[in-house]
């Protein structure tokens, strides 16, 4: 079996293609890579669809999160403006 590694600076990691990233099984030469996202290889389409199905949970709780924030900033600038008096115009500094 050829290896991938490839250098750097001393240091020696293994390539993207020498095991599955999901169950870390070796890759074969002469078998089917399933890519994913470019830089991901799986040892089958199982492992594969596990990591897409992985993403689209995390990416779903990012984006509940980040709505949450967002509701909960805009409703303390609601609160924090409540009941005071704001001047509007302009100032001319000379």
């Amino acid at each position: 079996m050829a290896s991938y590694y490839s250098g750097y600076l001393g240091c020696e990691e293994p390539h993207f293609l020498e095991s599955c990233s999901l169950c870390r099984k070796p890759l074969g030469l002469n078998t089917d890579i399933f890519m994913y996202r470019g830089d991901k290889a799986f040892c089958s389409k199982e492992c594969r669809e596990e990591q897409i199905e992985s993403d689209e949970a995390k990416e779903k709780s990012w984006k509940i999160s980040a709505r949450s924030l967002r509701k909960k900033s805009s409703e303390a600038g609601k609160d924090s403006a409540a009941g005071k008096a704001v001047r509007t115009g302009t100032l001319v500094v000379a």
